[in-house]
């Protein structure tokens, strides 16, 4: 079967004040129609570029990305992407800010003016913002923008949907809140998702499987199923089944980051005390 996106043997170099920086090498991954798979890593590891390659946004420089077995040249209706800024109109309401990719030629093309606002209708109800349709972004909080621009990207029905570490910005509840709303997206709308996130917790939650990153260059380390019930719930975030993935994850990421941890530091210093 050919898989919904193909990366085969990807590579991302660019000049940093006249040095040669590789920011990724030999990147290869298969994602299959309708997965969930979150991308996580240090700092520094090339998740967000790998993201932005995905979309078309940056170059590659060697290698190459498919979507259903046609290569990626540049941005496409096919794929669509939640960053972590909302930037959203703030001229516009809610229900306008979502149907706005409908003003574009290759969107007006999948619907009619009535079928474009059934469909951002539907998507407000999906991440449960009908009643403010008519509102406008400054008169919404943070978690609520965010589920504006998930709207939005979805409005044109992507087969891919890419989000880059969307919640970053956003406090520990209302991010948990936000992590069911993507799983709610998910589940209605069929669609691959592909994101990118530094919080453990957060990629095994929403993942069918991680792939974990590691820098210097960046580079696919592993990628780890994750056996959870495909419906997930807030307190599965407390299973020992939960925990015990969680513990993995975070030691392969420490492993292979190069970075020491705090406990690492606290054993060192005392090592060095009773030296």
């Amino acid at each position: 079967m050919t898989p919904k996106l193909r990366v085969e043997n990807l590579d991302k170099r660019f000049f940093d004040h006249g040095r040669r920086v590789t920011a990724l090498l030999d990147v290869n991954l298969d994602i299959q129609s309708g997965e969930c798979v979150t991308i996580v890593g240090a700092s520094g590891c090339g998740k967000s570029t790998l993201l932005r390659m995905l979309a078309g946004l940056e170059e590659v420089t060697s290698g190459k990305i498919f979507v259903d077995g046609y290569p990626v040249t540049g941005p496409g209706v096919d794929r669509a992407m939640v960053f972590q800024h909302y930037s959203l109109y703030p001229w516009l309401t809610v229900l306008d800010n979502i149907q706005f990719s409908h003003r574009f030629k290759a969107n007006r093309e999948l619907f009619s003016k009535e079928e474009a606002r059934a469909r951002a209708n539907t998507l407000l109800k999906t991440v449960g913002l009908e009643r403010f349709a008519n509102s406008y972004p400054t008169q919404l909080s943070g978690g609520m923008q965010q589920r504006v621009a998930i709207a939005r990207a979805m409005m044109p029905v992507p087969k891919v949907l890419l989000m880059d570490e969307p919640f970053g910005a956003l406090d520990v509840q209302t991010r948990e809140v936000m992590n069911d709303v993507v799983q709610h997206v998910f589940e209605a709308e069929k669609t691959t998702i592909v994101f990118v996130t530094h919080d453990v917790d957060e990629a095994i939650y929403l993942g069918q499987r991680m792939v974990l990153m590691a820098p210097n260059p960046g580079h696919i380390v592993k990628t780890v199923a994750v056996p959870l019930p495909d419906k997930r719930y807030t307190a599965l975030r407390r299973t020992p089944e939960f925990l015990q993935l969680k513990a993995q994850v975070l030691d392969h990421l420490r492993d292979t980051s190069g970075m020491t941890t705090n406990m690492d530091l606290m054993q060192q210093l005392n090592t060095a005390a009773r030296q």
